[in-house]
């Protein structure tokens, strides 16, 4: 039945989008205004040529601070893979200032680094402000909202919603105040689509970062190899692969 709903499903994006090409003619000026022409070009052998990132080297980090996710421990979601013969979804647990330090190192080498939040929490979207001082509820309303990270996610007040992508970092006397953001919206959204997130609102609202081993410590290494702990299809860290 699935391969016959496949076959069904494979036919009906052909008839809307086409049949994926076996090979495809490519042209392009590259940043020095240089033409590029490539004719008969197979997908594996454009992302051979002009990709080229070791996919297999990138890796899921996250911060969930709940009792029943002890730090420096690796992760699964039971069902949360949907590709036959993919990469099971793997993620390691790590303080908050864990993935700043990677995410960090990684920007510092001129790589972007992909993450998941929950882009809807103290957002100023037509200004692309995410910070936890965007709105004062509080004095407002004279309420205190006491959850923390933990209880948020505990709750299902707050999740990964969203994914985007860090392109900077400023940091001052070594500490990060801010973030450069790219989202996906489009140039109406933001600032020309940029997003400016305060160091406060990443400790509280931001989930994940996917990054290259190489800026993982030795012992933090150690721990995404271990056998991963099976969590619940409901579990909050599956709501975002």
């Amino acid at each position: 039945m699935k391969l016959g709903m496949m076959a069904e499903i494979y036919r009906m994006l052909c008839i809307c989008l086409g049949e994926p090409p076996a090979k495809f003619d490519f042209e392009c000026r590259d940043k020095d205004k240089k033409f590029i022409r490539e004719l008969g070009i197979t997908p594996k052998e454009f992302y051979k040529k002009y990709v080229g990132q070791k996919l297999a080297d990138r890796i899921s980090v996250i911060n969930a601070p709940t009792a029943d996710k002890p730090y420096n421990r690796s992760y699964t979601v039971d069902y949360l893979g949907n590709v036959v013969g993919g990469r099971p979804i793997k993620y390691l647990n790590l303080p908050s200032e864990s993935l700043k330090r990677i995410s960090i190192a990684q920007l510092s080498d001129g790589e972007p680094v992909w993450f998941g939040c929950d882009v809807g929490k103290m957002l100023l979207g037509d200004r692309g402000i995410m910070g936890m001082k965007t709105f004062e509820y509080e004095p407002l309303l004279d309420v205190s909202f006491g959850l923390d990270k933990a209880g948020r996610l505990d709750y299902g007040v707050s999740a990964m919603t969203h994914a985007m992508v860090f392109l900077g970092v400023n940091v001052v006397d070594g500490k990060p105040n801010r973030w450069k953001v790219e989202n996906s919206w489009g140039d109406k959204s933001g600032q020309d689509g940029y997003y400016l997130m305060t160091d406060e609102w990443f400790d509280e609202y931001n989930y994940q970062v996917v990054v290259d081993k190489m800026y993982l410590t030795d012992e933090e290494w150690k721990a995404y190899q271990s056998e991963p702990i099976h969590l619940n299809p409901w579990d909050p860290m599956g709501s975002l692969a």
